[in-house]
């Protein structure tokens, strides 16, 4: 009897796992470079950002065979996904999930890297054009705008970071000034949409988080293509540092929400900022960024161990991959 329950809850599961799962892969990619670049800095062996990087492989490869298996069973499903104004965001997390992949294994395996960007990139950039074409020929109610629109269009910040070291330069300057160009705009319609209209759906509050990674992201690339720090490049990480100190002041708020998927919103923004002030205190020597870069790297693996067992024990709960 409860081999049959399980044949026939396992297809339904498969029809509502969400694309946004991909977060998880950012989350725990983002992590593993941080631990990496902090490793390399402070001149530390311990390891673990190469175990973290398998593990974003290994958590890579389940959820895109899964989301793969649901494309096969529940294609129906998966157009209605993509042709949500909230979910269809969450596509790009998958090629975002291979560029930041890239961007960990170039210094273990150059040539894998490689594939992994061109692909990545590639991806990104279509999703890129079929999701602005789609907000440009289709019409969007002001609340449905939300960070999360932040993914498809800011995530070209992203390929510079790795680029740099496999094409010309002026193809990351390219890639860059998009995701700049459009974080300003998106910037400008969500914080209007947040201030002046209804506030969001509870499980979109972390979504808020996402507004760290934009700045943070950006100054990493900017920085890897002119090669030292300037006057633009510390607006960027200065923003990014005001963003968490206001969302860390605003952290009732936030451990008040009941677990949702979109708790893998909180991972890869603070792993970005962490990163953008490991790469501070490399560049700058300040020691200030020295101790930021190591409080945040803890405070980033809390919260990804945090959400990684709250994914873990509602999945075994039957609280994802269900209809909402």
């Amino acid at each position: 009897m409860e081999k049959q329950i399980l044949t026939e809850e396992s297809p339904k599961k498969l029809q509502y796992f969400p694309i946004n799962l991909f977060a998880s892969v950012m989350g725990i990619s983002g992590l593993a470079i941080a631990y990496e670049r902090y490793e390399q800095v402070f001149k530390l062996s311990n390891g673990t950002g190469f175990l973290l990087l398998i593990a974003a492989y290994l958590v890579c490869i389940l959820v895109t065979i899964t989301y793969f298996l649901k494309i096969a069973k529940h294609f129906p499903a998966v157009v209605k996904e993509f042709n949500h104004p909230v979910k269809a965001n969450f596509f790009p997390a998958f090629s975002i999930s291979l560029l930041l992949l890239s961007v960990g294994t170039i210094n273990y395996q150059e040539k894998l890297a490689f594939y992994l960007w061109i692909v990545g990139a590639t991806v990104h950039f279509l999703l890129t054009i079929i999701i602005i074409s789609r907000w440009i020929t289709q019409k969007y109610l002001i609340m449905q705008i939300n960070p999360a629109w932040f993914i498809p269009v800011v995530g070209n910040i992203i390929i510079p970071i790795a680029g740099i070291n496999f094409v010309n330069i002026e193809i990351c300057w390219f890639f860059f000034s998009i995701g700049i160009f459009f974080w300003i705009i998106l910037f400008a319609l969500i914080f209007y949409r947040i201030v002046f209209h209804d506030p969001m759906q509870k499980p979109l509050f972390p979504t808020l988080f996402i507004f760290i990674a934009p700045p943070s992201v950006a100054f990493m690339a900017y920085t890897k293509i002119i090669g030292h720090i300037d006057s633009f490049s510390r607006i960027l990480l200065y923003i990014a540092m005001f963003f968490v100190i206001l969302l860390l002041s605003m952290a009732r708020y936030f451990v008040k929400l009941d677990f949702a998927v979109t708790w893998w919103a909180y991972t890869f923004p603070l792993s970005a900022v962490t990163i953008a002030s490991i790469t501070a205190f490399e560049m700058l020597k300040v020691p200030l960024f020295g101790w930021v870069a190591t409080g945040l790297l803890i405070l980033t693996t809390l919260v990804v161990v945090t959400v990684l067992l709250k994914t873990l024990y509602a999945f075994f709960r039957n609280q994802i991959c269900v209809p909402e």
